[in-house]
């Protein structure tokens, strides 16, 4: 109900102002705020204005009697009165205001066949980046990556919706010490994969690469061949960049599987991207008097962050041997991000999706470029933290052997379960689907479930992962959500015309009014999503959404209403099923007709 709160807020506004003209003078627009809010309970009303609470100070008057004068303003107004019924002041001072049952009928038909369900576009829309997913060449995507790949991409997803340009990054790691590491082990154990693309499969180059880390980690020599290699690769050695770009191919296209599978698009842009321009970094800081040296390291102190010695961590951007390291290759990849075009992204918000053990790093990063004057005025830099996936025990996620459960094989587990399910049901119900359709809708509960149970989380928390419970048919599940859509879908099949136009809806039921009102939060949700980067908050309205809808299925007959009232409902449920499929549509999760 953006488009009614702002005509509230600007009709509050106006009252006050005619109310308390001297206090409008003193204090100015931004000092009489109606505070605005939608009704804490359903029998307050739609809206709650609580703005006459803090002006009983300064104007040394009872908030009821400042609700009283405020409330006498709104009803000389016409607009509002054609927007609200009469208003209620409720306790001290509080003002609940209900929306005129024709105006929610009218926005509930407006929003019949619009895409954007009443969602406004953005306005002065800038180029935004969402940093996300992040792979390591040369290893299998975990269940580590899980999360930063769907929370990123549902966020960028939600800010296209709402027509943001997104560019949509993958920093992948593809380039340093592993590389040189890797490198010199595969020449000595299996030189046909520096060579020849795909002589080895990507199992077997993660095996390599573990026994590459234990000889670095184990053995001085090793180590030294290593950053030779490292140099050579940095250098141009032809042989180190063909050897370098087999492997890097490779990771990428088992990457790729992944991404296809989950609907994630990404343009990869990894760390080999920013390494031309790390210089560039240091005479950046150099030229505006940050860099220091300190034993040996080229370093930017930080200003309010201290050390358990009390001093003043730094971010070292040069290593002593004259390396670069993760934050040098950031520092750089910020720069180029809010650079204006050619030689940037002329991005206005920077958003970054990882654990949330790189907080620290984070903070540092971005206080230097802060300081550094590299964020233009009106940007937004801002790091999107996630905690971990748990099992059921509370413990991180891993394999009964103890290791890293693969990402592939966490999704194959989810789409075998729900077959299991499926075909379990299928029994139960005496009914026989062709192997096409179980394949089907196996796969699209399987993957819905995987991304909707992380989602529906507060990121910003572990979760503990359960197949059980994200499968379940019932409670704030995928399955309990792409069942209302079914039910929609019976509807449909069973002879009611959802396109069908009404030229006035009409609503006379509580449950249909609940769901009137439950439809017309979209929008505002969406705007919420948008600002504060918490898909979660877009999970609970759909849940609710299902909810409200399934209680309106289960007492409203809607094939049996009456030739009057049967436009109206088959309306609220064609507008139901718009709005859950876009709803999980911008959480990247496909939608059935049948289950």
């Amino acid at each position: 109900m953006l488009r009614i709160a702002n005509a509230l807020e600007t009709q509050l506004r106006g009252a006050m102002q005619r109310a308390f003209p001297e206090a409008w003078t003193e204090a100015g627009e931004a000092g009489l705020d109606p505070q605005l809010a939608p009704a804490s309970k359903p029998e307050f009303g739609d809206f709650q204005a609580n703005g006459a609470l803090p002006l009983a100070k300064p104007l040394k008057q009872a908030p009821r009697q400042i609700a009283t004068a405020i409330v006498e303003q709104l009803q000389a107004d016409a607009a509002f009165t054609q927007l609200c019924l009469e208003p209620q002041i409720a306790g001290p001072g509080f003002i609940n205001l209900t929306i005129r049952p024709e105006r929610l009928a009218a926005e509930v038909a407006s929003r019949l066949g619009d895409e954007r369900l009443g969602v406004p576009p953005v306005q002065g829309a800038a180029p935004v980046v969402v940093d996300f997913s992040s792979p390591n060449i040369a290893k299998e995507m975990h269940v580590g990556h899980l999360r930063s790949t769907i929370i990123g991409d549902s966020l960028a997803r939600v800010l296209e919706f709402r027509g943001h340009p997104v560019l949509r990054l993958n920093h992948v790691g593809d380039w340093g010490t592993q590389f040189g590491m890797l490198i010199t082990h595969l020449k000595q154990v299996a030189p046909d994969a520096l060579e020849t693309a795909d002589a080895i499969d990507l199992g077997d180059l993660v095996a390599f690469y573990r026994e590459a880390k234990k000889r670095f980690d184990d053995d001085e020599a090793f180590q030294t061949t290593s950053r030779e290699e490292v140099v050579k690769l940095q250098g141009g050695d032809p042989l180190s960049l063909k050897a370098w770009g087999l492997l890097c191919d490779q990771s990428r296209r088992e990457f790729q599987k992944i991404y296809d599978r989950l609907d994630i698009r990404l343009s990869e842009r990894g760390e080999s991207f920013y390494n031309p321009f790390l210089p560039a970094v240091i005479d950046g800081l150099k030229q505006v008097g940050l860099l220091v040296t300190d034993d040996g390291a080229e370093c930017v102190f930080l200003e309010g962050v201290s050390g358990k010695d009390g001093k003043p961590l730094p971010v070292i951007v040069q290593k002593s041997d004259g390396g670069f390291n993760y934050a040098t290759t950031d520092l750089a990849a910020i720069r180029y991000r809010f650079a204006a075009a050619p030689d940037g992204d002329a991005a206005r918000r920077v958003i970054y999706v990882t654990d949330s053990g790189q907080a620290n790093h984070f903070v540092g990063v971005f206080q230097v470029a802060e300081r550094a004057g590299w964020i233009p005025d009106g940007s937004r830099l801002e790091h999107v933290p996630f905690g971990l996936v748990q099992g059921e025990d509370g413990k991180k996620l891993k394999t009964r052997a103890g290791d890293t459960v693969r990402l592939r094989d966490l999704l194959d587990e989810a789409v075998e379960r729900a077959e299991a399910d499926l075909r379990s049901r299928l029994q139960d119900e005496e009914r026989s689907e062709p192997e096409n359709f179980i394949n089907h809708v196996a796969s699209t509960v399987g993957l819905a479930a995987v991304k909707y149970a992380d989602l529906s989380q507060n990121r910003i928390t572990n979760y503990q992962f359960s197949f059980d419970r994200m499968l379940a048919l019932q409670g704030n599940t995928a399955p309990y959500l792409l069942y209302a859509l079914v039910r929609i879908a019976g509807i449909a099949r069973k002879g009611g015309d959802l396109d069908a136009s009404t030229a006035q809806l009409q609503f006379s039921e509580p449950q249909e009014w609940a769901l009137v009102r439950e439809l017309l939060r979209f929008d505002a949700v969406i705007a919420e999503v948008e600002e504060e980067l918490l898909p979660n908050r877009l999970c609970s309205y759909l849940f609710e959404l299902s909810q409200v809808f399934n209680r309106f299925y289960d007492q409203v007959p809607v094939l049996k209403a009456g030739p009057d009232a049967l436009p109206s409902r088959l309306a609220l449920c064609r507008l139901s099923a718009d709005t859950l499929k876009t709803g999980l549509g911008l959480l990247g999760i496909s939608t059935l007709e049948r289950m």
